[in-house]
């Protein structure tokens, strides 16, 4: 299983790396307008993504920091945020790679960022933290779309693997 999320966390990276070259491509005003997403603006969205990944990295390890607001804008300039999401990609590989087997059933306990406390399986929690991010990429993905971009590379995850054969 630690493989298979090991392949989860590598993916993250590529798609995300995907998904920031091709917000580059955008001009600021296109980037940072409000097109009715959940999270308005691809600009808001990205960094949507790279708050969930710190707060559950958090509750993971214990160490890193992160905003209480699901709609914090962590960096306000494309530049500095595509460092930080390639920084906490990076740390969610590490992370997983450190993991053996049989942690993946282990269980931990933590609170939202509302206070409630709860408890789930590690593997349980991976896997949702890779469907979230696959989720708000998805949303970008359109956004980009609505932007202007006629066609943005996909996504997919067999794409990553005929593109790494």
């Amino acid at each position: 299983m630690q493989a298979h999320f090991a392949k989860m966390a590598r993916y993250n990276a590529w798609a995300n790396a995907r998904l920031y070259a091709a917000a580059r491509s955008l001009p600021d005003a296109s980037y940072r307008r409000n097109v009715g997403a959940f999270f308005g603006s691809l600009h808001g969205t990205l960094n949507h993504l790279l708050v969930t990944d710190r707060i559950w990295m958090r509750r993971l390890t214990g160490a890193g920091d992160h905003p209480e607001k699901l709609n914090a804008i962590i960096h306000d300039d494309l530049q500095s945020l595509a460092l930080a999401r390639q920084a906490e990609d990076e740390r969610i590989i590490g992370y997983v790679a450190g993991l053996r087997d049989q942690d993946i059933d282990k269980e931990l306990r933590y609170a939202t960022t509302k206070g409630a406390p709860h408890r789930n399986r590690l593997g349980d929690i991976l896997a949702h933290l890779f469907n979230h991010q696959t989720h708000h990429r998805g949303q970008a993905h359109a956004i980009l779309t609505l932007l202007g971009i006629r066609e943005p590379q996909p996504l997919d995850l067999l794409a990553m693997f005929r593109e790494n054969a």
